[in-house]
């Protein structure tokens, strides 16, 4: 049950902060830290970093067969390992957070920006790679990992 919480988790906060921040950024981007973070409205119409644009279709059905492999990996993983579970719940939550822009409007909203990294990201990105990053590290360095 756990790994549906934590992917619904991230969904929800992800779809909610994008609902509030889209109206609250129509009038502009609000400075959290001067010259360090802002929030900004941004419409991605391509995946990471901006590239392969205008693919909306290629991505929404690639995505869709990610996350079901995800989902499958989540299934066969959660009686064996709960953090190899939590990361790909969190990789699941983002990846669903994103097609749901692409599905709803065509693009994806982002809206974090950092001067010292570039591209404009969100909730959802952040999800995904926070738990890739993880899973990374526990594949690397957990002994009793297998897959």
């Amino acid at each position: 049950m756990y790994p549906v919480l934590i992917a619904a988790a991230v969904i929800v906060s992800d779809q909610v902060i994008k609902n509030i921040l889209a109206k609250a950024l129509a009038s502009g981007p609000i400075t959290v830290i001067k010259n360090f973070f802002y929030l900004v409205y941004v419409e991605n119409y391509g995946i990471a970093f901006g590239m392969f644009k205008n693919k909306v279709l290629f991505f929404i059905v690639t995505n869709c067969i990610i996350s079901a492999v995800v989902a499958f990996m989540i299934y066969k993983y959660r009686r064996i390992s709960v953090p190899v579970t939590i990361c790909l719940s969190l990789i699941l939550g983002g990846a669903i957070g994103n097609v749901i822009d692409r599905i709803r409007f065509g693009y994806v909203i982002d809206y974090l920006s950092f001067t010292i990294f570039p591209p404009v990201f969100n909730l959802a990105d952040s999800a995904i790679v926070v738990g890739a990053i993880l899973l990374s590290l526990l594949l690397v360095f957990g002994k009793d990992i297998k897959i």
